[in-house]
């Protein structure tokens, strides 16, 4: 339905509007059996605490893209992951703020936390509701950035955060730094525990071999340079590493070879073994 020029008409279009995509986008995720967290807004205390929180400070008023919102600090049940309404309860409010938007009259900008390129609102979601409706691309918001110790890249829905907490306590344990923190990187989030317990080990023979204690960043860098840089090289050479990431090619030989301590074989299965991970 096109616009009526009549502020509380279209206002009320609008909100009819929202909440009926809302619900055939639900009924879309039902059909295509997407996972639950598709059309759930990021709560940001959660994407917080799983990348680390080192920091915070304000960047006062900036003009921010809508599409980079992707979550709440505390009304992920109102909205969708689009902000849309999750129920008619919201609508007296939606609607007076449509109509001032339709009218021209000034809007307060919204306040907001960055956390790399994705905004979570602490105030005005029924601006960024209405703003979305409306078809803008751009709101005005006060941004307050949120530092944290790994980056916010790659976080799409909900269930990326455990990766990203296995991660972040990954480099805890196994503290790196450039090339080798970025060559660090496995898909499935338990294999950074796999893979922590694996440096571990290795810098526990290491001490017990040079007969001296080394920290976990001493630790790190000579398993770096020493083990996985080598073998890493070798696989590489040999065409093992395929699709994988380095890591996940490494943990696949490390396996390999306990099983080879264990059962002095290395034959055609074990490679083949190793090319499948």
């Amino acid at each position: 339905m096109g616009d009526t020029g009549f502020p509380q008409a279209d206002a009320e279009n609008d909100f009819l509007r929202a909440r009926r995509r809302q619900v055939l986008s639900r009924l879309a995720a039902w059909l295509r059996r997407e996972p639950d967290d598709v059309n759930i807004m990021l709560p940001f205390d959660e994407v917080v605490d799983a990348l680390g929180r080192t920091g915070e400070r304000r960047l006062g008023p900036q003009v921010i893209r809508l599409d980079s919102i992707v979550g709440s600090v505390d009304r992920t049940r109102d909205f969708d992951r689009r902000f849309r309404p999750m129920s008619g309860r919201l609508r007296e409010r939606w609607e007076r703020l449509a109509r001032a938007q339709r009218r021209g009259e000034p809007i307060p900008p919204i306040e907001v936390y960055r956390v790399g390129d994705l905004h979570f609102v602490s105030d005005g979601h029924h601006r960024v509701s209405v703003a979305h409706a409306l078809g803008q691309a751009t709101i005005e918001a006060y941004v307050t950035e949120v530092r944290t110790k790994i980056s916010a890249n790659g976080i799409r829905f909900r269930g990326d955060l455990i990766v990203k907490n296995d991660r972040r306590l990954f480099l805890e344990r196994v503290p790196l730094a450039g090339a080798a923190r970025a060559a660090m990187v496995v898909t499935d989030s338990w294999n950074y525990t796999i893979l922590s317990e694996t440096v571990e080990a290795w810098g526990f023979r290491l001490m017990q071999d040079e007969c001296r204690f080394l920290n976990r960043t001493e630790v790190a860098a000579r398993f770096y340079a020493e083990e996985f840089e080598p073998v890493v090289g070798m696989l590489r050479q040999a065409g093992l590493i395929g699709d994988r990431t380095e890591a996940e090619a490494y943990l696949a030989v490390s396996e390999q070879r306990y099983r080879l301590m264990r059962t002095h074989r290395w034959d055609d299965d074990v490679i083949t073994a190793l090319r499948k991970g």
